[in-house]
């Protein structure tokens, strides 16, 4: 999950009248409705699925809705939380993004562990993005350790 230049999210300002009120603008100038399908691939809202653990407004209760939270945080270049979710041990001083990534969709192929009452769990997932027209994908396992009653993202290998 190591991509190039910074950023965070930002709300477009708008009027209560205004449609554009319910857009999250990212810094590569793309929109996420806010009252659209969540990018983590489930289907309910973004603000009801992973925008309320990015903004600090709940934490995820499982090693997947961490995955899923995280895979969101990337989607609109969300430094802040990717760092906070991320294990103190294997955690590194920044977070670096590329402008032209355009993220696509997350597929989580399996879960092992990451219960609610566990304290380790494993996610395999498959991300999909495209640079300059082109392509790839992002395949991974991925460890996670719950401290203090939070989940973090502890490391990966790359598949």
């Amino acid at each position: 999950w190591h991509v190039a230049m910074s950023a965070v999210e930002r709300h477009v300002p708008t009027s209560s009248a205004d449609p554009r009120a319910n857009l999250t603008v990212m810094s590569h100038d793309q929109l996420i409705d806010n009252s659209a399908a969540c990018p983590c691939g489930l289907l309910a809202s973004y603000a009801q699925c992973c925008q309320r653990f990015l903004t600090g407004r709940d934490n995820p209760k499982t090693a997947e809705q961490l995955m899923r939270s995280r895979y969101c945080a990337f989607v609109v270049c969300d430094q802040a939380y990717l760092l906070a979710t991320w294990h103190e041990e294997t955690r590194p001083s920044k977070v670096r993004f590329n402008d032209k990534h355009r993220w696509l969709g997350l597929r989580i192929r399996a879960t092992d562990g990451g219960g609610e009452h566990d304290l380790s769990g494993v996610v395999e997932y498959v991300a999909r993005y495209k640079v300059d027209g082109k392509g790839h994908r992002l395949h991974e396992v991925s460890r996670f350790l719950k401290s203090g009653g939070l989940w973090y993202y502890r490391d990966g290998e790359h598949l």
